[in-house]
């Protein structure tokens, strides 16, 4: 079931819904659109919607530089309750804004907290700790920075060079906080310890992935899954206590450009499989299998989430609902998966 659609003022690349209590109806987009040229400029926007099952309304444009990256910070665990959006753009600039609402959480703004260089080069991802206490940036350069965040300011702990090539993927183990997870477009997948300084691999796998790795999630459910998408167009399963070859994999089609764990239903995980739409995957012992696709959008799957809570009408009951974006044709969808999705009761 479609819910609703708008075109962006620019080429559509991330979506997500904030994860805190009171604004799982909020759902950010960022675009990144790049200006040729003698003096090229890449320049980018994020944009806030409200959602329910009959429509999306837009409630605030923010322009920006150009963002590869958005993420709100965690609330399992987190030392603030307060919702924070994180943006890597590709000015070098690690950028927090915080969600300021009115009107009975109908209207709602960013108010920037914090707006730090971090490199000369692009900031293609990030990802918050558990605490929401430091956050992880992916380079251009191949380099990670490692910065410590408090209230409205931030402090560089570590930088190092992680990878020969551009790194388009990190993502903390919320199990075992310490250690990060990176990608890259030299085909390897490691593993870092932060409590070394400078940070050292715990491990590195560089034979599996054929192509660039492009996404890492660590499953939110089970302390040793972790899954990777690739280029070479797989979801990967592993266990991360020998990594030597992936547990399980399934080719998805196009390039797996982002990977989202359901927040509550174990093994549930929705692709953007870039040049082969979106796909809702069930992951079930072992056994992968791709339970729904969509493909009602006409360029580079490329942004995709989950809304934390489910979405109702008065007299209905609660529904799943993602949001997904395609880049070229900066087209944002809203939409209820036909699979069936039993989220278990608290």
């Amino acid at each position: 079931m479609d819910v609703g659609h708008c075109y962006l003022d620019g080429n559509a690349d991330v979506v997500e819904f904030c994860p805190h209590n009171s604004f799982h109806h909020v759902l950010a987009a960022s675009t990144y659109t790049l200006q040729e040229g003698d003096n090229p400029t890449r320049s980018g926007s994020i944009s806030l919607f409200n959602i329910n099952l009959k429509k999306l309304d837009l409630s605030y444009r923010l322009k920006t530089a150009g963002i590869f990256d958005m993420k709100w910070n965690p609330i399992i665990g987190s030392t603030t309750t307060r919702p924070l959006l994180a943006q890597a753009d590709a000015d070098g600039f690690l950028k927090i804004h915080h969600l300021k609402s009115s009107d009975n959480n109908q209207l709602h703004d960013l108010q920037e907290v914090i707006n730090q260089k971090l490199t000369s080069s692009m900031c293609l991802c990030l990802d918050w700790d558990p605490l929401a206490t430091s956050i992880s940036v992916g380079h251009s350069d191949g380099s990670v920075s490692l910065t410590a965040f408090q209230e409205t300011k931030t402090t560089i702990l570590q930088e190092w060079k992680a990878h020969e090539f551009e790194v388009w993927a990190t993502s903390f183990d919320p199990h075992q906080p310490h250690l990060v997870y990176t990608g890259s477009d030299d085909c390897k997948l490691k593993g870092w310890d932060l409590r070394n300084y400078p940070s050292s691999p715990t491990f590195q796998n560089s034979k599996s992935h054929q192509m660039g790795v492009c996404c890492i999630a660590k499953s939110p459910h089970c302390p040793y899954t972790l899954y990777t998408g690739s280029y070479d167009e797989k979801l990967r399963v592993w266990d991360v206590r020998s990594i030597s070859r992936p547990v399980n994999e399934v080719n998805l089609g196009g390039g797996v450009w982002r990977i989202k764990n359901h927040s509550v239903v174990h093994g549930l995980i929705l692709a953007a499989c870039m040049h082969n739409g979106f796909a809702i995957v069930k992951v079930n012992g072992d056994e992968v299998k791709v339970v729904e696709t969509y493909n009602k959008h006409e360029s580079l799957a490329y942004g995709a989430d989950w809304c934390r809570g489910s979405v109702c009408e008065e007299g209905e009951k609660g529904k799943t609902v993602i949001a997904t974006c395609s880049f070229y044709d900066k087209l944002l969808r809203v939409w209820v998966p036909e699979f069936e999705i039993i989220v278990p009761l608290n």
